[in-house]
């Protein structure tokens, strides 16, 4: 009984891992695809159906080529081989008997010759259509034969014996390629849209909004924590009720304001508006109140000023909730769009942010779409190191909540 219990539980357990691992593979494929896109040729993302990883076509050096030739597979009696493309747009004529149109022969166009000449060029009917007559040499014999269609193949020649040949259509043939990695695309889009300048905005935007954030949040979550003054409690509740304010409510008078100070273009208009936050002041605030009134009133007792008390006891405490505003803030700060929009102008690429810079792009290289990706890849890669390094903190900030002290 206790061996098939084990065994049922086994079971569950695998059931649920599959299905979560399936889940989490079906999430993380964009995200792969478009890490894998970023490193192909332009020609390689257009390719149907997609691939993942990044191709490149292969080609060799042939003796009287001024450039090297690409090499595609060629099926002879059987055999795969990898053949070079010489001659990609040979025209070949499709010649039938006019008396036995099922019998056809394809022949180079410049093989055959007009029967009666260029000016009075014999014809025939084949399957209720007139086409022209050309004589043709097939098997040694020349014969009379009506031309019922044309196409276009390539001349292909084995590298080991250039005396081999194979005509071809190249659109149906297949490359040989070789999974390899174009790593100039980021370069590329970095020289096309300066995005080192709008990573370097961002950055220093980004660091500048977080620690700004973690100032006012622990200071004004350690007064409402702990400080008594009169109207404490009706001021947090006021601070508090204006995350419910839409930010679109904001905007314009936030713009005119910008445009009073004179910050309209400026990087300073991305940062001091947004370094208050009630969010922040709120989470400080709870995380505050959880620490035993005991230690404060020991620290006061020994000597300890507020300002001591709160570098040395509440903020090595608060761990946890810092690591959470830090990744939340870093995250929203990081991927900011509209704001941005709204009051740096889109010519200024000197203070462009990656979100700015990334939908100018979108328009700039639309007919490439490795560059796009590659432009994503820049701003989506460091919010998603950090959160991978803080989740673990904000994941202990919720587990402890749960638990009283």
């Amino acid at each position: 009984m206790f061996k098939s219990y084990r065994l049922i539980t086994m079971l569950r357990r695998t059931a649920v891992y599959l299905v979560l691992t399936v889940f989490a593979l079906a999430m993380l494929f964009p995200f792969a695809y478009m890490l894998a896109t970023s490193f192909k040729e332009p020609k390689d993302t257009f390719r149907y159906p997609p691939r993942l990883l990044p191709r490149t076509a292969l080609t060799i050096e042939m003796p009287g080529e001024d450039a090297p030739l690409p090499l595609y597979y060629v099926e002879i009696d059987g055999e795969r081989r990898e053949f070079a493309l010489v001659e990609s747009n040979i025209r070949i004529g499709i010649f039938a008997d006019p008396d036995n149109p099922n019998e056809t022969v394809e022949r180079p166009l410049t093989d055959a010759t007009p029967k009666g000449g260029f000016t009075n060029q014999e014809t025939a009917v084949v399957n209720d259509k007139e086409v022209p007559i050309y004589q043709l040499e097939v098997a040694g014999v020349m014969r009379d034969l009506a031309l019922v269609g044309q196409t276009a193949l390539g001349r292909f020649v084995d590298p080991q014996d250039p005396s081999v040949t194979v005509l071809q259509n190249v659109r149906l043939s297949d490359p040989v390629e070789a999974i390899t990695a174009r790593p100039q695309n980021y370069s590329d889009v970095v020289a096309l849209q300066s995005m080192d300048r709008s990573l370097t905005n961002t950055v220093l935007v980004t660091l500048a909004v977080v620690f700004g954030t973690l100032t006012t949040s622990v200071l004004g979550g350690y007064a409402f924590a702990r400080l008594r003054f009169p109207g404490r409690d009706n001021l947090f509740v006021f601070y508090l009720g204006t995350i419910m304010i839409p930010f679109v409510v904001l905007v314009t008078p936030m713009y005119q304001l910008m445009v009073m100070i004179g910050w309209v273009n400026k990087i300073a208009s991305l940062v001091i508006p947004w370094i208050f936050s009630a969010y922040g002041t709120f989470l400080m605030r709870q995380f505050f109140l959880s620490i035993p009134k005991e230690i404060e009133e020991a620290a006061f007792i020994d000597g300890a000023s507020r300002l001591q008390i709160l570098l040395r006891i509440f903020l090595p405490a608060s761990t946890p909730a810092l690591a959470t505003l830090t990744t939340f803030t870093f995250l929203y700060s990081w991927n900011s769009f509209f704001w941005p929009l709204v009051v740096i102008n889109t010519g200024n690429t000197s203070n462009h942010v990656l979100t700015l810079s990334l939908n100018v792009l979108r328009g700039r290289a639309s007919d490439s779409p490795n560059l796009i990706l590659a432009g994503a890849a820049i701003a989506i890669l460091p919010p998603m190191i950090i959160y991978i390094f803080g989740q673990r903190f904000f994941v202990e900030n919720a587990a402890s909540s749960g638990v009283k002290g």
